[in-house]
C-alpha cells in the first residue's frame, strides 16, 4: 500500500515534517510493509518555508534584518532544492509575533525588512520568489519594502523615507529609477488567502488595523493615506490597485508587491502544492492523509487539508483527516472530499495534554488508522 500523507503543521506544537513522520511511525508498527510519500505543507503562512525546502530538499538562509520597528533581527528564508525558486515569509521580518504587544504601531511599522528577505535572495541568483504575506505588523503599503529594493520617494520638502503607514499621507512622488534591476526576470508570486481592498470598509486599516494597535482615529488616518498613495501609484506608476481582491492584504503589502514588482496573488496551498509537486505525488498514492491542528467548517476556506482533499478527490482517492481538535462542525467536510475524520485527543477537554504530546498522540492515531485499513468487514 502507498501511502501519502500530506499534512500542514500543528500551530503551537509540531511541524508538518514531524506530523507527517508521527503518523508514518505508528501506520508501520501495524502494516509493516507499507510505503509512505510524506509531503508537508502549508498554505503560504508559518511554516512554508520549512515544508517547501523539505520537500525539495532545500536550504534554509539565515540573515539578520531590520523588523518593523527597524531593529536588528535574525531572520531566514529558503531556497528550493534546484536553487531556483526562493520561499520567503514576510513574518520572519515583518511580522506582529516579533513585537510585544504594546509595540504594536501601525502608523510606523515598516515592511523594510522583507525587501531586505528579497534582495538577499536575489543576490542568491534565483529566478522565482514566492512569498507568504500572512502575520504581518505592518500598514504601509510594502512602500519599506520598496525602499529596501531601490525605490525611492518624495514629498513636499524634497526626498523623504516613508517610515509605516502615517508616513503615506506625506508622499508626492514615487520615483522607480533605482529599483533593482534584477527583479525584471524575476517572477514574484505571493501567496494571499485574503479578497480584502486596500482601503474602505473592508480594507486594511478597517479590518486589520486594530489588532495591529490602532485605534478608530489611526485606523480613519491610516486609510485616508493609503487611499492617497493609490492614487499616486495610479497616475505615476499607471496601475490601479485599490480595489484588486487581496490588495489590503499585510496592511497593503499585497498592493505594494504588485504595484512596485509586478507580483502575481494566487491561493496559498495552489501555490505550495505547485513547488512541491503535490499532483504529481498524489497520482502514485493508494490512500492520502492529510490534517492540522483544528479542523472545523473553516477548514473549507483554502486551508490545507481541504486543499489536499480534492486533488484526491479528483484522483477518486480515499482521504483521511487528522485534527489535534476536531470541532462538531467539522461533519460537513464528509460532503466535501474526506471519507474518515480523527481527533488525536484521548482525553476529553484535555487540550494541553494534548499539545504536550501531541507526537505520541499522533503516532497511536497513526497506529488505529492502520488498525482500520486491515479490517476485513
Amino acid at each position: 500500500m502507498n501511502i501519502l500523507i500530506a499534512p500542514d503543521s500543528f500551530k503551537d506544537c509540531l511541524s508538518a515534517v514531524e506530523v507527517a513522520a508521527a503518523l508514518a511511525r505508528g501506520i508501520k508498527k501495524i502494516i509493516p510493509d507499507a510505503s509512505f510519500m510524506l509531503v508537508p505543507m502549508a498554505d503560504g503562512g508559518e511554516g512554508t518555508v520549512e515544508s517547501v525546502i523539505d520537500v525539495t530538499r532545500g536550504k534554509r538562509i539565515e540573515l539578520q534584518v531590520k523588523d518593523s520597528l527597524m531593529r536588528d533581527v535574525p531572520s531566514f528564508y529558503g531556497i528550493t532544492g534546484d536553487g531556483e525558486t526562493a520561499v520567503i515569509e514576510m513574518a520572519a521580518a515583518s511580522g506582529i509575533e516579533l513585537l510585544n504587544s504594546d509595540e504594536r504601531d501601525p502608523w510606523i511599522t515598516s515592511t523594510y525588512g522583507t525587501g531586505q528577505l528579497i534582495r538577499d535572495a536575489l543576490d542568491c541568483g534565483v529566478k522565482k520568489i514566492m512569498l507568504g504575506i500572512g502575520g504581518s505588523a505592518t500598514n504601509d503599503c510594502g512602500a519599506g519594502m520598496a525602499e529596501a529594493l531601490g525605490v525611492t520617494f518624495s514629498g513636499k520638502f524634497g526626498s523623504m523615507s516613508v517610515q509605516g503607514g502615517g508616513a503615506l499621507g506625506e508622499v508626492e512622488g514615487i520615483h522607480m529609477e533605482a529599483l533593482d534591476p534584477r527583479l525584471v526576470d524575476t517572477e514574484i508570486v505571493v501567496a494571499c488567502d485574503v479578497s480584502n481592498p486596500l482601503t474602505g470598509p473592508q480594507g486594511a486599516s478597517a479590518v486589520y488595523g486594530p489588532q495591529k494597535g490602532a485605534d478608530t482615529e489611526m485606523v480613519e488616518k491610516l486609510d485616508r493615506n493609503l487611499t492617497h498613495f493609490a492614487k499616486l501609484i495610479r497616475n505615476q506608476l499607471g496601475k490601479e490597485v485599490n480595489m484588486v481582491a487581496g490588495a489590503g492584504a499585510a496592511g497593503g503589502l499585497g498592493a505594494g508587491l504588485m504595484a512596485f514588482l509586478d507580483a502575481s496573488l494566487v491561493k496559498g496551498f495552489d501555490l505550495v502544492a505547485d513547488v512541491v509537486g503535490l499532483e504529481e505525488k498524489i497520482r502514485g498514492a493508494d490512500l492520502v492523509i492529510t490534517g492540522e491542528g483544528k479542523m472545523d467548517k473553516q477548514t473549507r476556506f483554502g486551508k490545507t487539508p481541504f486543499g489536499v482533499a480534492q486533488m484526491a478527490r479528483k484522483k477518486g482517492l480515499p482521504v483521511i483527516g487528522v485534527a489535534g481538535t476536531l470541532d462538531e462542525d467539522a461533519s460537513v467536510l464528509y460532503e466535501l472530499g474526506f471519507d474518515l475524520l480523527m481527533p488525536i485527543q484521548e482525553k476529553p477537554g484535555d487540550l494541553e495534554f494534548s499539545l504536550r504530546n501531541a507526537e505520541q498522540l499522533l503516532e497511536r492515531t497513526g497506529e488505529r488508522i492502520a488498525r482500520l485499513l486491515k479490517m476485513e468487514i
